[in-house]
């Protein structure tokens, strides 16, 4: 039993509840793949991490406690969204098994989910141990069925109204297409998987769930079916990495100083823009410096802090994005090499 100093009483007291936010040990290196964002990362910009609309997963549950306790009170824009979407879910939940052979499905899912309650627990690098079983499932179908309803939503959509406001109001479905590759919004990609692929064969016999997914997210021509990640943030990154060799730990000097793009270019140095928008990968070849065009969207700053994120915690040593970044922080100073970048870009 874990025991705490208490220093006013000047005694220890046994820490017999678990709580939220306490780290997962010991972690299984094979098995952890979702975060907490470290503070020194978040407190540059909390709301890059912080979901708008929809709750998905154990790292943001307490959340919606939060949120009951302000129930009624419509100034509380953000917790009145995850109210919302919580119904939502439960809605979702109805309409996806009447898709498919209703409560037989269901419990089919909750099967499968209780048997890999265990590995499901141990992606999170923090303890869940304070969701109680029977919560901890029932939290994990409910965000999973409302994953594939969404998902198949989204790919059998018409142009015409339905009643259901993430359809009909496209401005909600980029929002939740956003909260969607948080890091900390995520579930394990291979049950998401498991429950689609075993038991929904029938349904789009076109498509497997990858297919799916990487429809869903407008990467199928950055990414191969066949293609392996762990959850919606590692889909991103992997996508901008797919290029890129990993690299053994020692065998290249850290990057500390380097020229700016204007003052590269007065020294001769020739640039190219490679016409790959994902790709993080950057060449130097006779004097020219190929550079993938990088376009900055709405979200943009959100995907790359969340893929930054997950590199800091699951990938130090292939931090790709992350030495990209960097590398881009270097080149652009001044408004010279703004201009000359962008010059360079175009055709």
């Amino acid at each position: 039993m874990e025991r705490i100093l208490d220093l006013h009483a000047g005694s220890s007291r046994e820490l017999n509840k678990p709580a939220p936010g306490m780290w997962r040990f010991p972690r299984d290196p094979d098995l952890c793949c979702i975060y907490r964002v470290p503070n020194c990362l978040r407190q540059v910009n909390p709301e890059a991490y912080t979901p708008q609309l929809v709750l998905i997963g154990p790292l943001h549950h307490s959340l919606k406690s939060q949120a009951l306790m302000s129930r009624g009170d419509i100034t509380n824009t953000k917790s009145m969204g995850y109210l919302n979407m919580e119904e939502l879910k439960k809605v979702y939940l109805v309409e996806f098994a009447r898709r498919v052979e209703g409560k037989k499905t269901i419990d089919g899912f909750r099967r499968i989910i209780e048997e890999d309650e265990d590995l499901i627990r141990a992606s999170y690098s923090e303890s869940t141990a304070w969701i109680s079983s029977p919560e901890f499932v029932d939290m994990i179908l409910h965000d999973s069925v409302f994953l594939l309803e969404f998902f198949l939503r989204y790919t059998l959509w018409e142009p015409k109204k339905i009643g259901d406001p993430l359809m009909d109001e496209p401005c909600l479905e980029y929002t939740v297409d956003g909260d969607l590759i948080l890091l900390e919004n995520q579930l394990p990609y291979f049950i998401l998987e498991k429950l689609f692929d075993q038991l929904v064969p029938t349904l789009i016999r076109m498509q497997t769930f990858s297919e799916l997914t990487i429809t869903h997210f407008g990467l199928r021509n950055g990414f191969g079916n066949n293609s392996k990640f762990r959850h919606f943030t590692d889909l991103l990154r992997c996508v901008r990495v797919k290029k890129v060799p990993d690299h053994d730990l020692g065998k290249y000097e850290p990057m500390y100083e380097m020229y700016s793009a204007d003052k590269l270019h007065t020294g001769g140095v020739k640039f190219k823009a490679i016409d790959d928008l994902l790709s993080v990968e950057v060449k130097f070849k006779n004097g020219v410096l190929y550079i993938p065009c990088f376009v900055a969207e709405d979200q943009t700053e959100m995907k790359i802090r969340n893929i930054m994120a997950l590199e800091q915690c699951h990938y130090p040593l292939n931090a790709h994005v992350c030495n990209y970044i960097m590398f881009l922080d270097f080149l652009i100073d001044t408004e010279k090499d703004v201009d000359l970048l962008v010059e360079k870009g175009n055709p």
